[in-house]
Parts: structure tokens; C-alpha cells; sequence
């Protein structure tokens, strides 16, 4: 009879513009300047609501015991990631979490992808930290890339995304910025390719993101190689990724009101959900000699209740910014603008 598998969660989710208050010492002035308007009124008071919102959601995550890592974006720099850190240490005080942050400074806007590890189950490999540059004609966005490292001596490697927006002159839509995340679904593939060469076809490897796309576009399943296909990965020999997302395309939930609904999206824009946010797991975590899986079925995404819109066309309850006017632009008792998401690793003796 074999041994009862260990098991890992793993989850991602854009934390939509969390950043360190207004007048913050330490903000670069450059971006001081870009945020200006946007963060007038972004008091400490409303900084550290925001952080306790994230954290009330991510503490209910595994059943009340939190993820073992957490892949984020849209942090603007390690004071606002450290903050929801302390947070959840405080609120989950088995918990060690420790946070994994590269500033990237290329990033126009100053938000970054990072994690948050509880180093006890999930140590990272600190000089196995990499940032990689997603070119392109109006700026770049990083990849965050590390090694973590089970009790047993097991690696997963996990590399966070946030790929470019949608955002377009008027009439122009998504597609006047479509080669921006092709870009960046190539430069994942790159990547992808690189670490099998050096850690081997069976490594576990795991993407996850805001991926601004949907899992059937371009930028997906032909630049970074994500499919529905379970098994075409499971036998692949190229670096090809199964995109867990597709498990999750429609998931009943439970709005804030105590109403059944139906979401299909992790994000809503005009009435209509996208499932933007989404986890790749690479050959090593389906098949292969490694220690660590997937669990597929597991793959869900994260909504509870109180941050569950009760209108049809809307998903989640957002917290916002003040954009110079808090009493009409922020909601204390909102979140995020997107659902996290998460799927379970299990790992072998």
C-alpha cells in the first residue's frame, strides 16, 4: 500500500493596485508623479484596510490554513507585499511566510509579480530568484521565476506572470495590443525551454498568472504552448504546458447576499466574464519520475462568498483606488478585482 501523498496549495491572485499609501518616502519620483492623481486621498488608513481585506481571503484559503505559496501582481514594492505577509503570519501564526520580490523597475506603472512562500513547506532557493524582461514597444513587464524546495528535497520551480493589458485607443480593441502578450507568451515558452535544459524534462514546473488573454488565444496556446490536452502534455517531449484553467471556465459559487450563481470568469469587464487568470503545469507535474503532481481536478477557482457580487454581470467586489475622489472610488468592504485561483500539488515518499 503506498504512503499518503504530502500535499501543497498553490494559488495566484492579481491584488489589484496594492500600493504603499500615499506620500510613502521611499517611492521613486518618477512614479510619484505617474500616481499622482490616482493615489490622492490613498491614506495610510485605507492602505491597511486593503491589506487586512487580501489577507481576511487568503487566510480562508485550504480551509482557514492559507496556501503554502501564493503567486501575486499588481504589488508596487516589498513594503506593500511585506505588509500582507504580516498580516497573515497574524492571522495564521503556524504560518512562516516570507516574501519573494525582485522591484521591477522597467515595470511603467511600478507593479510587480512576486510570491508570498511559507518557507517551512516551501523553501525558496534565493539564488535560483530570476526577473525576466517582457519586451515590448511601450515599456516592459517581469516575469518573477524561483525554486522552491520541499522538506524532502523536492523542487518546484513557479514563475509568475502579468501579461500586458488590453487597454487600446478607443475602437481599436484587444487585438491593437495582442502581440504585446504574444511577446510575452514567447518569453515564457523561452523560459520554459531553458529550465528543462538545465534541470531536466521530468522538472516541476508550474506558471501561473493574470494573463490579460483567454486560455483559447493566441498568446496561450500557440506562444507559450498551453493546451486543454491533458495527455498531449503528459507524453510531450517539447515544452508544452496543460492549462488548468479550462477545468474552471464556469464554477458555481455563493454571492455576498447567500444566492447561488454561476461565474465564468475570474474577472468581469462590461458585464462579461474572462478567465484571464490561470495556472500552467508543465510534463514533470502530470507525468515523468519527479516526486510532485498536480492535482488536476483541483483546480478551482477561489470565491467566497462576501467577495461575490450578487449582479449576473459582475464578479468580483473590487476595494478600487481613490483616483482623487475616495468617498465615491473606494469600497472598504471590497477586495480585489479578480478572483484568485489555486490547484493542489501532491507529493510522493
Amino acid at each position: 500500500m503506498e504512503d499518503d501523498p504530502m500535499d501543497y496549495l498553490v494559488a495566484f491572485w492579481n491584488l489589484e493596485n496594492l500600493f504603499a499609501p500615499e506620500g510613502y518616502p521611499e517611492r521613486e519620483p518618477w512614479l510619484a508623479d505617474r500616481l499622482r492623481n490616482d493615489l490622492r486621498g490613498w491614506t495610510p488608513e485605507l492602505f491597511e484596510r486593503k491589506v487586512a481585506q487580501l489577507a481576511a481571503i487568503i487566510a480562508r484559503m485550504g480551509d482557514g490554513q492559507g496556501p503554502d505559496l501564493l503567486g501575486v501582481c499588481e504589488v508596487e514594492n516589498r513594503h506593500a507585499l511585506q505588509a500582507l505577509a504580516e498580516r497573515l503570519n497574524a492571522l495564521l501564526p503556524d504560518r512562516a511566510y516570507d516574501i519573494i520580490h525582485v522591484d521591477a523597475e522597467r515595470e511603467q506603472r511600478g507593479i510587480d509579480t512576486a510570491f508570498i512562500t511559507d518557507g517551512k513547506r516551501l523553501k525558496p532557493r534565493r539564488k535560483e530568484l530570476f526577473s525576466h524582461w517582457v519586451m515590448r514597444r511601450t515599456g516592459t513587464r517581469d516575469i518573477t521565476q524561483c525554486t522552491f524546495v520541499t522538506a524532502a528535497g523536492n523542487e518546484l520551480i513557479a514563475l509568475a506572470n502579468h501579461w500586458p493589458s488590453r487597454s487600446a485607443p478607443a475602437g481599436r480593441g484587444p487585438q491593437y495590443s495582442a502581440g504585446f502578450r504574444a511577446t510575452a507568451g514567447e518569453t515564457l515558452g523561452y523560459w520554459h525551454e531553458r529550465i528543462r535544459e538545465v534541470k531536466g524534462p521530468d522538472a516541476a514546473i508550474l506558471a501561473m498568472g493574470d494573463f490579460n488573454d483567454d486560455p483559447f488565444d493566441a498568446s496561450l496556446t500557440i506562444h507559450a504552448g498551453a493546451t486543454r490536452e491533458q495527455g498531449d502534455v503528459a507524453r510531450a517531449q517539447s515544452a508544452r504546458f496543460y492549462n488548468l484553467s479550462w477545468r474552471y471556465l464556469t464554477q458555481a459559487a455563493v454571492d455576498h447576499r447567500g444566492k447561488a450563481r454561476d461565474l465564468d470568469g475570474t474577472l468581469y469587464f462590461s458585464g462579461d466574464g474572462n478567465v484571464f487568470d490561470q495556472i500552467l503545469v508543465a510534463r514533470g507535474l502530470l507525468a515523468g519520475s519527479g516526486a510532485l503532481r498536480a492535482r488536476v481536478e483541483s483546480a478551482r477557482i477561489e470565491a467566497y462568498p462576501e467577495m461575490v457580487d450578487h449582479r449576473v454581470g459582475e464578479g468580483p467586489i473590487r476595494f478600487g483606488l481613490p483616483k482623487g475622489d475616495a468617498a465615491r472610488n473606494v469600497n472598504v468592504d471590497g477586495y480585489s478585482d479578480h478572483f484568485p485561483v489555486s490547484v493542489r500539488i501532491d507529493e510522493a515518499d
